[in-house]
């Protein structure tokens, strides 16, 4: 799957939808987390964003080398203390510990990784810890072309945002909450759910 994505790696900043949708997972989890882990961080929107929250230290991975090269290309000034770490590797299972995240993000990825991703995060995440990821909607999501085959067939596409919560309480998180996130591009208007939970 990884020459998928490294083969959009280079056009991928010019979609503004990407780190829209990072910034609004970043402004619902807490200031001054212990480890924040981004997951599927592509070119790094997230992980970027999430320096804002003052982080000790932030875990990047995916699973193409190519977005990760052009992250570590823009790290140089837009991350010149070294907080983050950038890793090139599958996102389940993290090559993490039980417990030893204090936030787990994941925007515009959960429908390449499946529920099985959302047991994973539940496991790295300390018992408090805070997740926020972004999950597209039944209504609008239709995937074509060499993307709809790596599409897992066990994630439950939610069509509400009930629906995109249950994602979270299903696998063991609590005060989970969705929202929409909308942006009107002028050409087409693209619009997720992000959601919120403890675990």
């Amino acid at each position: 799957m990884s020459t998928l994505f490294d083969a959009d790696a280079a056009g991928y900043d010019e979609d503004t939808f990407h780190p829209y949708v990072a910034e609004q997972l970043i402004s619902g989890l807490p200031q001054k987390p212990g480890l924040l882990v981004d997951v599927a961080a592509g070119t790094g929107a997230a992980a970027f964003a999430a320096l804002r929250l003052e982080p000790a230290a932030v875990f990047a991975i995916d699973l193409s080398p190519a977005m990760i090269e052009i992250a570590r290309a823009k790290a140089a000034d837009r991350d010149p203390s070294g907080r983050i770490t950038w890793h090139v590797g599958s996102a389940v299972p993290l090559p993490i510990g039980d417990g030893e995240a204090d936030a787990v993000v994941c925007a515009s990825a959960l429908h390449f990784l499946g529920p099985s991703a959302l047991t994973d995060w539940r496991r790295v995440l300390r018992p408090g810890g805070k997740l926020a990821f972004s999950v597209v909607s039944s209504e609008r999501f239709k995937p074509g072309g060499k993307f709809a085959e790596v599409i897992p067939r066990d994630l439950r596409i939610p069509g509400t945002l009930d629906e995109a919560a249950a994602l979270a309480t299903d696998a063991g998180f609590s005060s989970a909450k969705a929202q929409h996130v909308t942006l009107d591009q002028g050409d087409r208007v693209r619009q997720v759910f992000a959601v919120f939970a403890e675990a």
